[in-house]
């Protein structure tokens, strides 16, 4: 495979999947590990990709301004986030508070939540559900439902979230930038996200590895208000903003 064929792949699959190992892409390719990490710094030095430790992502603040789908969302780096979420639900003590919102990680926190006796809140009609389900005290906030996401947003979910404190709140976010801190497309949502973070003792973000480096339209809050739980830090340069966890 010729150079120019090599870089369109590499950015195809960047454009797919937003973060890639050079092991992927030499799985991909064909190419050696030496090559690859060529074609990368050739890539980066166009603006092309962010090269971090162990591979690359797309250009650090890229961008944007469109939300996939839930059913899409659903669909990618679902292993990612089931351990993600797997980790996170084993934060929890019978004794907390916490608030859950609607991100696709963190409605995967029910599915390994147990018995728990915690009390839970949510915006989410969906994450109620499953909490129902299982026989876990909830509680949902009111205000208007959002088609897509099926969150509660607006000025009666944040009055309704101000009457409350929580010990541990687990919030979902588009992007994950440096510069731009934890974004979400929507203002009201990301509203709901900041003021959750703000009434907790502990907040975490759930963020699969392809939401670093990205950017979209309403800022939530900087990386230092919240531990990120993610399955692999593709810029370690983030933890001199925050706690990582790696899971």
């Amino acid at each position: 495979m010729l150079a120019e064929q090599r870089a369109e792949r590499i950015l195809e699959e960047l454009a797919r999947r937003r973060a890639v190992t050079v092991t992927d892409l030499c799985q991909t390719t064909g190419a050696s590990e030496a090559t690859i990490r060529r074609d990368l710094n050739a890539l980066a030095k166009r603006g092309k990709l962010s090269k971090v430790h162990g591979g690359a992502v797309l250009a650090d603040g890229e961008f944007h301004g469109e939300e996939l789908d839930m059913e899409t969302k659903r669909g990618l780096f679902a292993e990612e986030k089931d351990r993600a979420a797997r980790y996170a639900a084993g934060l929890i003590g019978d004794g907390d508070v916490v608030f859950l919102d609607a991100g696709t990680t963190v409605l995967c926190m029910a599915d390994h939540l147990g018995d728990s006796r915690a009390l839970f809140l949510t915006n989410s009609v969906e994450c109620a559900c499953r909490l129902m389900e299982r026989n876990l005290r909830t509680h949902v906030l009111g205000g208007m439902l959002k088609a897509g996401t099926m969150a509660l947003i607006g000025a009666e979910t944040l009055s309704a979230l101000g009457r409350y404190n929580f010990t541990k709140a687990f919030l979902g976010a588009n992007g994950v930038a440096i510069a731009q801190g934890f974004t979400t497309p929507d203002p009201e949502e990301a509203a709901v996200k900041a003021l959750a973070a703000e009434r907790a003792r502990e907040s975490y973000v759930l963020a699969d590895s392809s939401k670093f480096g990205q950017v979209t339209a309403a800022v939530m809050f900087p990386l230092g208000a919240a531990c990120i739980i993610t399955d692999c830090l593709p810029d370690r340069r983030y933890r001199d903003y925050t706690d990582v966890r790696e899971v």
